[in-house]
């Protein structure tokens, strides 16, 4: 089982970098790459339209401004996409937000907030949980620990 965590540009490897570390916290692999809708189209089509064969059980995709990468994806796969709109360029994160959550109909982006890869994760986390006893276990145990934090 794994997960393919894309972000747009080297430049967004710290904002993704809790989403693969909260897969591996659940034992899920996370298959971290740098593809761009615009720079490697052919690339991103090519894995989506694949994933499922190669074992691929879900999307996270993060990118900034246009923020066309979650939704290429999409287009591509009938595998959960979870898009994480990244902060950056004149409107902070805002553009891509309203990219990322506008998707046309039928082709579904679950959609979290600016820099939100660590929520990414756990969505997937919670969608692969619906019928993994054991992930929803330690979904379980996790979140029984963050209660114990600042209220």
């Amino acid at each position: 089982m794994k997960v393919a965590v894309l972000m747009g540009s080297e430049s967004d490897t710290e904002k993704m970098a809790k989403a693969g570390q909260t897969l591996a916290e659940f034992g899920i692999e996370a298959d971290v790459r740098v593809l761009s809708a615009h720079r490697n189209p052919d690339e991103v089509v090519g894995l989506a339209r694949s994933a499922r064969e190669n074992g691929y059980v879900a999307f996270i995709c993060g990118a900034g401004m246009a923020a066309h990468l979650a939704g290429a994806v999409a287009a591509n796969t009938t595998l959960p996409v979870v898009g994480v709109p990244l902060s950056g360029g004149a409107l902070n994160g805002v553009d891509a937000l309203y990219s990322t959550v506008q998707m046309p109909k039928g082709i579904p982006v679950a959609t979290v907030a600016v820099d939100g890869s660590q929520n990414a994760a756990l969505l997937v986390v919670q969608m692969l949980a619906i019928t993994d006893a054991g992930l929803a276990e330690k979904l379980a145990a996790r979140r029984a620990e963050s209660a114990g934090g600042p209220r």
